[in-house]
Order: C-alpha cells, then sequence, then structure tokens
C-alpha cells in the first residue's frame, strides 16, 4: 500500500523525522478530529507528527485530495494508506501495538482494509450526523 511514485514519495520522506510516524489527517472532519484527539493523548511519547491535510498551508506528498479520501502515514520512508496506515500509527502507541503487529499479518491486514472500505462508504453521513 506505499505511493508508487518515487518523486512524489521522496518528497514525503523529507516532511518525516526518522524514528516518527508522520499520520496526515482531516482536521474539517468532525469524525477525524475526534479519532486524532483520541490518538494525540495515547500518543504520550511523542511518537507521532500528526498533520492537518485539509489546511491548505501544509505542503502533502501526494495530491490533497487523494490524501484526504483515505487515511495516509508515513513509516520508515513508506507511505501508507488506509488500514495499513491506521496499523503504523497503532505501532507508535504502547496501548495499541498489539493490533498494529497483528495487521502485519496479511490475512489481518486485508481483513482490516475491507472494513476501513465498508467505512469509507458510511463516513459522510458520519460526519454529517456529527455536524449537527
Amino acid at each position: 500500500m506505499s505511493d508508487d511514485n518515487p518523486g512524489e514519495r521522496g518528497r514525503a520522506v523529507m516532511m518525516t523525522t526518522p524514528g516518527r510516524i508522520t499520520v496526515w489527517h482531516d482536521g474539517a472532519c468532525p469524525l477525524c478530529a475526534r479519532e486524532i484527539a483520541l490518538m494525540r493523548r495515547l500518543d504520550r511519547r511523542g511518537a507521532i507528527q500528526f498533520v492537518d491535510a485539509a489546511d491548505q498551508a501544509t505542503a502533502c506528498p501526494i495530491d490533497r485530495s487523494a490524501l484526504l479520501a483515505r487515511f495516509h502515514a508515513m513509516e520508515d520512508g513508506r507511505l501508507l494508506s488506509g488500514a495499513a496506515a491506521f496499523a503504523a500509527m497503532w505501532r507508535a502507541i504502547p496501548l495499541l501495538r498489539p493490533l498494529g503487529l497483528l495487521a502485519r499479518h496479511p490475512f489481518a491486514l486485508r481483513v482490516l482494509e475491507w472494513t476501513y472500505r465498508r467505512f469509507l462508504k458510511v463516513r459522510p453521513r458520519l460526519q454529517d450526523w456529527l455536524r449537527t
């Protein structure tokens, strides 16, 4: 699930700090904002750099609309999206690390990705519900 464009990936690598995970999120999404707030609280070691991709001043490693359409993270110089990106974020948080390690198993990652794709279909309705 890495980005196949080396030029794009090269720019993203320069934006990250060695040993840290970079997570791009949709700061304009109330659902995403709640989840990221929880992840920030759980990230007591500061292992994750959270970047609001909805902020037009933010540099993006790939097209901004593609970045906002799916969850993305950079781990060890690899741009990940969807369930693989969530798993990378979980591995950086001690409490969630076992789940992130489990997701390294191909079958577990396929199940998580399948679930994530189903979630993306209902995400707009959940966002609307949270905005009201």
